[in-house]
């Protein structure tokens, strides 16, 4: 049997998603909590590696298990197992054609900037701090230059280990709330560091460093070295992965939104 499960949690305590040696990871906490319910050894497949101190909301993974149990057995064994800032708050059996990475057909995430003279008590590893005044209106525009196919090169962690670096945003939104910006985007899939190096141009074009313009200029150069600074993972979020219909997926969780 495949179950397929959506998670959720806060990154702010481990080194990425993905399992390592050495290091406090999400994906050991969940398959470890997994092989409880399960009696046996669990290995999870997911949606997408988030890095070092990125959220999320709706983080799909999948599994193989002989081990029958219900659904709400998956959900609440596996959270009595889980340390308090992991939760699985979705399971169900999926078809063995599933896969929580390769079937997916969109991701989405958020990123949350907080823009006033100081910074936050309480949002420090909930949302990037910037205080220099931000143009919404101005990132929008900018913003622009990113929808549709592109070879996002620029937009690439350097280590970057993608076959092939060209990807489509489907959207890109950029909205403030009082002191919070909020920046929405969704694409096909990511490469490494790409919402965060976008979010990196977007503030450079938001504080008046640069034109809109400018954003256009830095997709057709290729080249991180000119593509601007990568914004902190503090803020950034996973909140949705669409897959087709046929699996009968939700496709999104809450939203994060802070008064």
């Amino acid at each position: 049997m495949r179950i397929a499960c959506a998670v959720e949690y806060d990154g702010a305590a481990y080194r990425g998603w993905q399992r390592q040696d050495n290091a406090p990871s999400v994906q050991a906490c969940v398959e470890q909590a997994l092989s409880q319910v399960a009696a046996h050894s669990i290995s999870v497949g997911c949606a997408g590696r988030t890095d070092a101190g990125v959220y999320a909301t709706w983080q799909i993974v999948h599994f193989d298990t002989d081990a029958e149990r219900a659904e709400r057995a998956w959900l609440l064994g596996g959270n009595a197992n889980l340390p308090r800032d992991i939760r699985l708050i979705h399971a169900q059996p999926v078809d063995a054609a599933f896969h929580a990475r390769f079937s997916a057909r969109a991701r989405s995430y958020r990123y949350v900037i907080l823009n006033r003279e100081v910074p936050s008590a309480l949002l420090r590893t909930r949302a990037t701090w910037e205080r220099r005044p931000l143009d919404a209106a101005r990132m929008q525009q900018a913003a622009t230059h990113l929808l549709g196919e592109h070879d996002f090169s620029s937009f690439s962690a350097v280590a970057c280990q993608a076959k092939s670096p060209v990807r489509t945003v489907h959207r890109l939104q950029v909205t403030r709330s009082g002191d919070l910006i909020y920046l929405d985007v969704e694409a096909n899939t990511f490469l490494h560091h790409m919402v965060r190096n976008i979010a990196g141009v977007l503030i450079a074009v938001g504080c008046g460093d640069r034109p809109p313009d400018w954003v256009a200029q830095v997709l057709a150069r290729r080249d991180r070295t000119r593509g601007g600074v990568t914004a902190p993972a503090a803020g950034l979020y996973l909140v949705g992965v669409k897959y087709p219909d046929e699996f009968a997926m939700v496709s999104r969780g809450v939203l994060p939104v802070f008064a």
